[in-house]
């Protein structure tokens, strides 16, 4: 359903004012050919509306002879700011950056973060963002989680589909996702809500079971059978099954480098206004499928790089795979029961048009 540029640009003064933009401040609106016009327009207006300063950076994107789909985090090569010094230089020199193309994981998005710019992805359609508009309660309940991420030595996952993996803890830091960038040098994701850490080099062990229903990105497809993958010290050496796991096997070997088949982030869904049923509804080049990644009480673990998280991987293939009915337990604690957030502060979708935001 179309949204107006009414409700939009009130989404946008949500997230803005929760990511503490202040009057005077430069705002870097970063564009592609594939943003949309409607996102892009409501957020300049909306940056002006609360006092800052809205520039846009526009450039071409990259990768299209290498690439073999359009989704913008199938491929993690280089970006349309590798070896462009004079748009790192303006980026650096911006309070906040609204990334609306995509420079996930890329080495020149650390250095502008290092420089204490904020970045806030948003590639999402309009409707999924409006649904979607991260709020105070979001931030409490994904940093709670986070903290317990932290502080734990193993994660151990089931299901009753056959997952039994165990992943050791401790070496890379906890992620909090929640949509806003309220502190300097952060960056985050709007639409997200999840709590999410990288296992030990080496520490993964097990068999994870891509069960039908489950979903795979970037293909952005419910599986209709089983997948049944063999981690051993941290790599996939052996998947199984029957097209589904022909096809997610050609895809990664398509990549011809062994950090393809690494252990990536691992963690949970905490987003109550996402859904697992969402991506039934799009054409799957018109989302990147952030319903799938965050919808509440998923297992959410990725295949190939590290980086992000300070680690030395860095391969071009990345894979999100959100599993449904899985147990989640750090240090034998259940977090996640079959699917179920077992956290004290699980709150309920609110009537309220940005569930309970202030």
């Amino acid at each position: 359903m179309a949204v107006s540029d009414h409700d939009m640009i009130d989404a946008w003064k949500q997230v803005l004012s929760l990511s503490k933009l202040e009057p005077g401040q430069i705002v870097t609106v970063l564009t592609s050919a594939s943003t949309h016009p409607q996102t892009m327009s409501t957020a300049i207006t909306a940056v002006q509306m609360l006092g800052a300063t809205a520039n846009r950076l526009d450039l071409q994107p990259v990768n299209a002879e290498k690439a073999i789909s359009r989704d913008s985090l199938a491929y993690l090569g280089t970006t349309p700011l590798t070896n462009n010094r004079a748009a790192i230089a303006a980026l650096k020199e911006s309070d906040l950056v609204l990334d609306l193309m995509t420079l996930l994981f890329s080495p020149e998005q650390h250095e502008i973060l290092k420089a204490g710019t904020k970045i806030l992805l948003a590639v999402e359609p309009p409707e999924v963002l409006v649904r979607m508009v991260p709020n105070a309660a979001d931030r409490i309940r994904v940093k709670r989680a986070a903290a317990r991420m932290a502080a734990a030595k193993e994660m151990h996952v089931t299901s009753a589909a056959g997952t039994d993996l165990r992943c050791a803890l401790g070496e890379f830091p906890a992620i909090a996702e929640y949509g806003l960038v309220d502190e300097p040098g952060r960056w985050d994701h709007w639409p997200s809500g999840f709590a999410l850490t990288w296992p030990n080099e080496g520490g993964t062990n097990g068999t994870l079971v891509i069960d039908r229903g489950d979903i795979i990105l970037p293909t952005k497809a419910y599986l209709q059978d089983p997948i049944y993958v063999t981690v051993e010290n941290g790599f996939v050496t052996d998947i199984k099954g029957s097209f589904d796991a022909e096809l997610l096997a050609s895809y990664m070997a398509s990549f011809n480098d062994p950090d393809a088949y690494a252990m990536s982030h691992i963690g949970w869904g905490l987003q109550p206004r996402a859904h697992w049923s969402a991506l039934a509804m799009y054409n799957r080049e018109a989302t990147i499928g952030m319903d799938a990644r965050a919808y509440e009480g998923n297992f959410l673990f990725s295949f190939g790089p590290n980086n992000e998280a300070g680690g030395n991987r860095a391969p071009a293939c990345h894979i999100d795979i959100p599993l449904r009915h899985c147990t989640v337990s750090l240090d034998g604690e259940i977090m996640v029961g079959n699917g179920k957030l077992r956290d004290a502060e699980a709150l309920p979708p609110s009537n309220d048009k940005y569930s309970g935001a202030k």
